[in-house]
């Protein structure tokens, strides 16, 4: 891999060579893969974990990690690799780097449906299990966990790990090709 001199990436912006798509497109790359690293941490990490724990242990662990990841850092992340790879796809629509576009467009649909899925199924399941409230006062927490759905989360959690792991490779093989046509 080659590298430019201050110098020579000053000659770069100055020739006209845009260098707003390759910053976007590099910016979708980071923020999807640490979306990939995400949920597939709570695939193989996370979730085999507390499968083994009991049902007040669970709830409790899962409802505190629920409320830790609504954070700002979690969010740009997650809304960042969206917005990023629809950008960076506007971005490559016109000049001599319209070939990146099937890997971007790809990228952004597979995200897409990492988001779609978590709107739909994740973030429905979290809130129920949230509206339960503290596990110290619930009666039947066998009840509780049981309604929450663990198998599905978790089947539906690992869908999200493939199709954002998938949308990082695309993104990696646009930025590959980004940087050969230099």
């Amino acid at each position: 891999m080659t590298t430019q001199s201050p110098a020579q990436a000053a000659s770069v912006a100055a020739s006209g060579t845009p260098l707003l798509p390759g910053t976007v497109l590099a910016a979708a790359l980071l923020t999807t893969g640490l979306m990939a690293g995400v949920f597939g941490l709570y695939t193989h990490t996370i979730m085999p974990g507390l499968r083994h724990t009991d049902d007040r242990t669970f709830i409790g662990a899962f409802q505190a990690t629920d409320k830790a990841i609504l954070n700002p850092w979690f969010l740009a992340a997650f809304l960042g690799a969206l917005v990023l790879t629809g950008l960076a796809a506007a971005l490559h629509l016109a000049g001599d780097r319209r070939h990146l576009l099937p890997w971007i467009g790809a990228a952004f649909v597979l995200y897409l449906i990492a988001v779609v899925i978590t709107m739909a199924v994740n973030v429905p399941l979290n809130d129920a299990l949230k509206a339960a409230g503290d596990p110290a006062r619930i009666g039947d927490l066998a009840a509780v966990r049981q309604h929450f759905h663990e198998a599905r989360w978790s089947a539906w959690n690992l869908v999200r790990t493939l199709t954002s792991t998938a949308a990082f490779a695309c993104l990696i093989a646009a930025a590959m090709l980004h940087r050969s046509a230099k």
